[in-house]
């Protein structure tokens, strides 16, 4: 059974802890599993290219010593038994493990070509099997590998990654050197997370997964998982619109920010907010931007701001604060974030609230608080405790949502290709998003969404992983027949509305 949408993310010793629970307790053997493997990937690769069997294009596959090269050897054999002229590519030697030595027994009775590989030995036009290195790498990518890599990546030719491409670490996303730029990975009896979030979803292209029928109570022994977030069991956790309903049933939401200059910041934050469901939405912001704000949005309650005692009966007012959205970090943002801060309400933290935040150091937050950081500003919040940069932060983004989540008390979601909810029961990862939401203002409209869910009553974990999978289906669902190169923050306004049906 092939899984297109994984519901759960393994690390590589869940993986591998599942693989043993199936061939030791459920009784299905290791060359079983990788025929399964290797029969699950040759049709994959013949329903994406399936004149490869008329036109003669060559396959070429590369096969580490490991299981992973097991699996594309006997992928490999089941080419050349229906005619594609293939070639397989020793990398690091002969397979070393029984069941590698038996895929490569079976391959060479059944007439497939086999050599090492030298740099040169690929050619263009045809199509390229990656088996070269599993998900048990550790450290970079040792001279060979580099070599057969770097000549993949230069071909234009479509490369098929088994199980995780070679040279990414499938625990953490991060490059080990050098890693191949797959056209699809396969995964084998679990999605790999790493494969999901930073360089590794970059690297992976059109990932899928077959269990290669393993039977899922085997994979009771992995405990717990990442989730991937699923916008419709999220939507449950929504409380029910009542026909007797009023705007007060439905929270009261703070939007604080909008420094000179940055008013549109709070102007998406507040619109959003509405658009998710908040029963009143009041903005405190600069007096300049009130005109504005009022003509995009007059549905918004809007006061002047000058000092920290103007803010603290709105403060009083709200059911939850969204602060950050244009702030700045002048005094005049310092002052107003040291009042949110003393303040019982759940905070939605974002952008200059922050980098602000980050200058003080560690402190307790309100209870059910929720910080939303890029990897610059994740850097930010632990230069108290290690030095970071945002590509150390994304070469670790479990590690350090995690970190985050431990150090500041609160649910952590930190942004990017694959955004992370790490809270203090649960890690998810977001699937949906594309490439066009890397624009301004899409932060804005994501504190506003979440700082709304959190003015109606849900949990900060539930209402961070609502929002951040309802915000990113809002992206793709706004790009429709258009490029994402031209989507911008306030397109998403209109899909919210109707994925919260």
């Amino acid at each position: 059974m092939s899984m297109k949408v994984p519901r759960l993310l393994y690390t590589a010793a869940q993986s591998r802890a599942v693989d043993r629970e199936a061939i030791e307790v459920h009784g299905l053997p290791g060359p079983l599993l990788m025929a399964r493997a290797a029969r699950a990937a040759f049709a994959f690769l013949l329903a994406r290219q399936p004149e490869i069997t008329a036109t003669q294009k060559p396959l070429h596959v590369l096969c580490g010593p490991g299981n992973n090269g097991g699996d594309g050897l006997l992928l490999a054999m089941l080419a050349t038994a229906r005619g594609i002229p293939t070639r397989v590519f020793l990398v690091d030697g002969a397979p070393r493990s029984n069941d590698g030595k038996t895929a490569m027994a079976r391959a060479k009775s059944a007439g497939v070509a086999i050599e090492d590989y030298v740099p040169g030995a690929l050619v263009e036009g045809g199509l390229i099997v990656d088996g070269m290195l599993g998900t048990g790498i550790s450290g970079e990518v040792r001279p060979g590998y580099g070599a057969a890599i770097e000549e993949v990546n230069a071909l234009s030719v479509p490369v098929l990654a088994l199980d995780v491409p070679s040279g990414i670490d499938s625990d953490t996303g991060a490059v080990c050197g050098a890693a191949v730029n797959a056209t699809w990975t396969m995964s084998f009896i679990t999605p790999k997370r790493g494969l999901y979030t930073g360089m590794g979803a970059e690297h992976a292209g059109d990932c899928s997964c077959d269990d290669l029928e393993v039977p899922e109570a085997a994979y009771a022994v992995a405990g717990e998982a990442v989730e991937a977030l699923d916008l419709g069991s999220e939507l449950q956790n929504l409380p029910r619109l009542r026909t007797t309903a009023h705007k007060g049933h439905f929270g009261r939401c703070l939007v604080i920010g909008g420094d000179y200059g940055m008013g549109g910041a709070v102007v998406l934050a507040a619109e959003a907010a509405l658009r998710s469901g908040a029963g009143l939405v009041r903005v405190a912001t600069r007096g300049a931007h009130i005109a504005a704000l009022l003509a995009r949005r007059p549905e918004t309650m809007v006061t002047a701001i000058d000092h920290r005692n103007a803010l603290m009966p709105m403060l009083d007012w709200a059911d939850a604060v969204v602060i950050g959205p244009g702030l700045g970090g002048e005094v005049w943002g310092e002052q107003i974030i040291h009042a949110a801060l003393d303040c019982d309400k759940p905070l939605l933290l974002d952008a200059d609230a922050l980098n602000l935040l980050g200058r003080q150091g560690p402190r307790s937050l309100p209870p059910g608080s929720v910080i939303t950081p890029h990897p610059g500003e994740a850097a930010g919040l632990l230069a108290s405790e290690q030095a970071l940069d945002a590509s150390a932060v994304q070469n670790d983004r479990f590690g350090v949502a995690s970190q985050l989540a431990e150090l500041w008390g609160a649910t952590v979601v930190l942004k990017g290709n694959g955004s992370l909810v790490q809270g203090h029961r649960r890690c998810a990862l977001c699937l949906d998003g594309n490439p066009g939401m890397a624009s301004g203002g899409m932060g804005d409209v994501l504190s506003g969404v979440v700082g709304a869910l959190l003015a109606q009553g849900l949990p900060a974990e539930q209402a961070a992983a609502l929002g951040v999978v309802l915000h990113a289906r809002a992206g793709d669902a706004a790009v429709g027949d258009a490029s994402p190169r031209s989507l911008l923050a306030s397109d998403l306004m209109a899909p919210i509305g109707v994925l919260l049906q």
